[in-house]
């Protein structure tokens, strides 16, 4: 998907980059919100407590850090965006069905089990409003990434950036689960 849409690419198919990413970056954080509003609106109804909440918070940090951290993958379906469509459709389409897509953070490929951890998270709030805003935010930085493919501009370039995005998936995913532990600690601590 990061290497999907591009300054090369979009330019032989005869569309602006700057356009088509922000219609990207824009129904990203719309899909965001939408799990946001989801599962708040679910978290709204079961309410949980304040330290229960917190001690399951923790609990699912750990978990997903303890996943991530393992090297192994995380249980997903196997459905990826449909790369035909950057022929097939206008831009603005896949651009919205691309980024609302990801920015649900479910309906495709999961990676980390961080997802699910916010997933959890989502639940925990017992706020609707809370629930949309890190939605948004969620929808935002998975958005986000497609931006290291703004020099991809000649072939070479975007063979250099597929085999950098290759090379930097562990690390990335050995930093994530240390971010998990430590806000797994956070929440324990806070809910005792």
């Amino acid at each position: 998907m990061l290497t999907s849409i591009n300054p090369l690419g979009e330019r032989a198919r005869g569309n602006s980059y700057l356009v088509v990413i922000g219609v990207f970056t824009a129904a990203s954080v719309i899909g965001g919100a939408t799990t946001g509003l989801l599962l708040g609106a679910v978290g709204a109804l079961l309410s949980p407590s304040g330290s229960t909440a917190l001690l399951l918070a923790a609990a699912a940090c750990f978990a997903a850090a303890t996943l991530d951290l393992s090297g192994r993958s995380v249980p997903s379906g196997r459905r990826q965006v449909d790369e035909d469509w950057l022929t097939r459709y206008r831009s603005w389409v896949y651009a919205v069905g691309f980024g609302w897509q990801l920015g649900t953070g479910v309906v495709t490929i999961v990676t980390s089990a961080a997802t699910y951890c916010l997933l959890v998270l989502l639940l925990l709030q017992g706020s609707i409003p809370a629930a949309v805003g890190i939605g948004l935010v969620f929808g935002l930085v998975r958005a986000l990434p497609v931006l290291t493919g703004r020099t991809a501009d000649t072939p070479a370039r975007l063979r250099t950036l597929a085999a950098r995005l290759e090379r930097r998936a562990r690390p990335a995913a050995r930093a994530t689960g240390a971010v998990l532990a430590v806000s797994g600690i956070v929440l324990a601590g806070t809910a005792v």
